[in-house]
């Protein structure tokens, strides 16, 4: 009797894979960051004088048979307007948001709609009363900080750029400023600074560290609105430790936006009364 045995191998069965759970997104650097802040800056000077250009180049189109002298105090003229000056703003503001939107949503695609950190938070709050907060924020915010502001500066004038912008300008002309400032500038600024600076920066940082150095930071960034004038520095800087911890507490960048634009919009609802009532 054969006792030969053809024994067919059988391939082991692999083993199971371990469980892992989604890889968390690379966040940017500190340099990526600080990066993405000075082109937004740049990118508004670039904006602005592009339709500057543009308005020169119209009136060069309109008025070609004046003589060259002439022309340029045509466009000096025009530029020196108030309206001009306020559409010019809104324009080189809003040009520049557009591309830094497209541009931080192109670098990092998956820190996008991420709630937590690493992540921009580009997502409903984990709790819709973050939204009534924000509101409630936005409104006693520059309220408190007008009141420091004034308590620090012992009577001195506190200049405003976008006071000073607004202040011969037409009701129109009003209505676009205060839309920029209660609309687009908190978007793309919290995008900035409590969406990838303050994700950037946490990687080295504690909480407490990170939220203070990106409130300074934004406080810095805002100071030449106040002519560089020092007792404008810890309101600021107040508005940016709330609006980090709104961006932190609720896992989602719109309660900062939305108490950014309260914030602007009680400010600049002040400005023009104030303007108006001066008149």
């Amino acid at each position: 009797m054969d006792t030969d045995i053809a024994l067919v191998a059988h391939p082991a069965e692999p083993p199971p894979m371990p469980y892992s759970a989604t890889p968390i997104p690379e966040s940017p650097n500190g340099w990526a960051a600080v990066g993405m802040l000075v082109l937004y800056f740049l990118l508004q000077a670039f904006v602005g004088a592009v339709i500057a250009a543009m308005v020169g180049l119209g009136v060069l189109l309109v008025d070609h048979t004046q003589p060259a002298a002439e022309i340029m105090r045509t466009i000096k003229a025009l530029m020196a307007r108030p309206n001009i000056n306020v559409l010019l703003v809104a324009g080189a503001l809003g040009g520049a948001t557009a591309i830094m939107w497209w541009l931080v949503r192109s670098r990092w695609p998956q820190l996008w709609r991420r709630a937590t950190v690493p992540g921009f938070g580009l997502a409903a709050p984990r709790d819709t009363s973050f939204y009534a907060i924000a509101v409630a924020a936005g409104i006693a915010l520059p309220i408190i900080g007008g009141m420091l502001t004034q308590f620090l500066a012992q009577g001195h004038h506190v200049p405003q750029d976008i006071k000073q912008l607004g202040a011969n300008a037409s009701l129109a002309a009003k209505f676009v400023l205060m839309i920029v400032a209660i609309a687009i500038a908190p978007l793309i600024e919290e995008l900035l600074f409590r969406g990838v600076l303050l994700s950037a920066w946490l990687k080295r940082l504690n909480v407490g560290w990170a939220v203070a150095c990106t409130s300074l930071v934004f406080a810095l960034v805002h100071l030449p609105d106040l002519k560089f004038l020092w007792y404008g520095l810890p309101n600021l800087a107040m508005l940016g430790a709330a609006f980090a911890w709104l961006r932190l507490k609720s896992n989602s960048l719109w309660p900062a936006v939305i108490a950014h634009g309260m914030n602007n919009l009680v400010t600049t609802v002040a400005w023009f009364f104030t303007m108006q009532s001066a008149t």
